[in-house]
C-alpha cells in the first residue's frame, strides 16, 4: 500500500483541531508533520524537544487514536525532531505604522461591549490557554456550555488576580450566547448588582429590580468576594439564585478566594455555592506560561528567538497579567527599534519590571512546617511512612516549589535524597487535596503567615 503521509496528517489535523482549543492547536501542532511510515510505525516530525515532550505528555493518546481511525495498519506512533525549512519571506519583519498597528490589534468591533449583556467580545476560548493550572475550570466550563443550568449550578471559580477568571467566565457567556440564540446572558460585577439593588430600594422599584435580573438564562457575577459584609445584598442574591436554580437557569460566580474564606458570608450562601461546583485557578506553571507567550506572539505576528521566550516564561513566574505586561514591554521596544531583540536586551528591559523573588533556605521551611505540625525537624528527612510525617514532608515540597520556585531535583536531594518524580507526585497530591479540603487550605495560609 502506497501511503500518502501528507494527506494522512492533513486529515488527522482536521479532526484534532475540532477536539481542542484553537490556541492550543496553533501552539503545538502548527509545525508538525508525518515524516515517514515504516512497518506500521508513524513517525511525526516536530520542531524541537519541548514540543515533542508536550505532545507525548498531553496529546499522545489523542494523536494515536486519530491516526488509528484513519490508517488501520498503524501499530505505533513515534516522535522525531525534524527541521522545517521556512520561506525566508515568512521571517521578514514588516514595519507597521503606529496607527495601522493599533487598528489591527484593537479593531472597534473587539472593543464594543453590548450593554444588553455586558460581555467583552474579545474574551473567547480560542485565545484561552489551557494548562494544569486551569484545566479543571476549563473542563467544567465546557460541561456547562453543553448543558447550561443542569451541570455545575452554580459554578464558582476562585483564584488570585490576573489568572484569567474573567476571561473564562465571559468566554462561557459569549459561547452560550452564540450557541443558544434564545438564551439571554448577562455579565456584571457584584458592585453593579449591589448598586442597582440599593437604587431600586431608594426609588421604591424593588420589583423592577427582581424582574430585570430574573429574566436572564445565564447570570454571571464577577468579584463576589466583596459581598461579605453586605447583609441585604446577600439576602437578595440568595433569593435570586434560588429563582434561577428552580428554573434550571445557570449562575456563575468568580472570586479571589474560596467561599469559606469570604468574611461574614452567610452559611446558606456557602451551602448554595458548595452544592454546585467550586474550582480554583492557580498560577500558571512554566509550560503554560510558555504556551501563553507563543500564542500572544502569534497573534501579534512577532517572531522572537526561542531562548528569549523560554527566558521570559522562566523569569516571570507570577500571574498571566504580569506575564502579558512583561511581553508588552518587549513588544513595544521591538517596534521602536524595528529589529529583533537579543537575550541581553530582554533581560535589561525586564530587570526593573520583575518583583524580587521570596527567598528562604530549605532548612528554614522544614523548620517552620515542623513547628506548625509539632514534629521533630529531623523526622521530615527520614524514610518513614507515618501519616503525619508524610503529610508535613509533602507540604514542605509543595511550598518549596510553589512559593520559592525551587527545582524538583533539588527539593528531592535536600529532603533525604528523594527522586524528582516523588517530589512532583507530592506537589500534585497537595494541589489536588487543596481543591476539596478547606482545612488544608487554612493550614497552608497559616504556615505562609509564619514565613513573613
Amino acid at each position: 500500500m502506497n501511503l500518502n503521509v501528507k494527506q494522512l496528517w492533513k486529515d488527522c489535523l482536521m479532526e484534532i483541531e475540532g477536539g481542542i482549543s484553537k490556541a492550543n492547536f496553533s501552539t503545538w501542532f502548527k509545525n508538525t508533520s508525518i515524516v515517514r511510515e515504516d512497518a506500521g510505525i508513524i513517525y511525526i516530525g516536530v520542531p524541537n524537544e519541548f514540543v515533542r515532550d508536550w505532545l507525548i505528555n498531553k496529546y499522545h493518546q489523542l494523536i494515536t487514536k486519530t491516526i488509528a481511525n484513519t490508517y488501520e495498519n498503524m501499530r505505533a506512533v513515534e516522535y522525531t525532531i525534524a527541521k522545517i525549512e521556512n520561506n525566508r519571506e515568512e521571517l521578514t519583519v514588516t514595519t507597521i505604522p503606529a496607527e495601522s498597528y493599533v487598528n489591527k490589534e484593537l479593531p472597534l468591533k473587539d472593543l464594543y461591549i453590548n450593554p444588553e449583556d455586558n460581555l467583552n467580545p474579545r474574551y473567547r476560548f480560542n485565545s484561552f490557554i489551557v494548562g494544569t493550572f486551569n484545566e479543571l475550570a476549563y473542563a467544567a466550563a465546557q460541561a456547562i456550555i453543553k448543558n447550561p443550568g443542569t451541570m455545575y449550578n452554580p459554578f464558582f471559580i476562585y483564584g488570585g488576580t490576573g489568572l484569567g477568571k474573567t476571561h473564562l467566565i465571559q468566554a462561557i457567556g459569549n459561547t452560550i450566547k452564540e450557541k443558544y440564540s434564545n438564551k439571554k446572558v448577562h455579565y456584571m460585577t457584584l458592585e453593579k448588582f449591589a448598586t442597582d439593588f440599593i437604587n431600586s430600594l431608594q426609588n421604591n422599584k424593588a420589583n423592577l429590580f427582581k424582574e430585570k435580573y430574573r429574566k436572564y438564562d445565564l447570570l454571571i457575577i464577577d468579584d463576589i468576594q466583596f459581598i461579605g459584609k453586605m447583609e441585604k445584598i446577600q439576602e437578595e442574591l440568595f433569593h435570586t439564585f434560588n429563582t434561577f436554580y428552580e428554573s434550571n437557569k445557570q449562575v456563575i460566580f468568580s472570586s479571589d478566594k474560596h467561599p469559606n474564606y469570604i468574611p461574614e458570608l452567610a452559611d446558606r450562601l456557602k451551602s448554595r455555592f458548595a452544592a454546585g461546583m467550586i474550582v480554583d485557578i492557580s498560577q500558571p506553571e512554566y509550560e503554560s506560561r510558555y504556551a501563553i507567550l507563543k500564542v500572544k506572539l502569534q497573534d501579534l505576528n512577532i517572531d522572537l528567538d526561542q531562548e528569549i521566550i523560554e527566558y521570559i516564561a522562566e523569569a516571570v513566574d507570577g500571574n498571566i497579567r504580569e506575564l502579558e505586561g512583561s511581553l508588552n514591554i518587549i513588544v513595544c521596544q521591538y517596534h521602536l527599534k524595528n529589529k529583533p531583540l537579543n537575550l541581553m536586551e530582554v533581560k535589561n528591559l525586564l530587570k526593573n519590571n520583575m518583583k524580587p523573588k521570596k527567598n528562604m533556605a530549605i532548612k528554614d521551611v522544614v523548620k517552620l512546617v515542623s513547628e506548625y505540625y509539632k514534629l521533630e525537624e529531623s523526622s521530615v528527612y527520614e524514610k518513614t511512612r507515618k501519616k503525619e510525617i508524610v503529610k508535613a514532608r509533602q507540604i514542605v515540597m509543595y511550598l518549596l516549589r510553589e512559593d520559592f520556585n525551587v527545582s524538583y531535583p533539588l527539593i528531592g536531594q535536600k529532603l533525604g535524597g528523594k527522586d524528582h518524580t516523588t517530589v512532583i507526585h507530592s506537589c500534585l497530591k497537595v494541589k489536588n487535596d487543596l481543591k476539596n479540603d478547606p482545612q488544608l487550605l487554612q493550614e497552608l495560609e497559616q504556615i505562609r503567615i509564619m514565613f513573613k
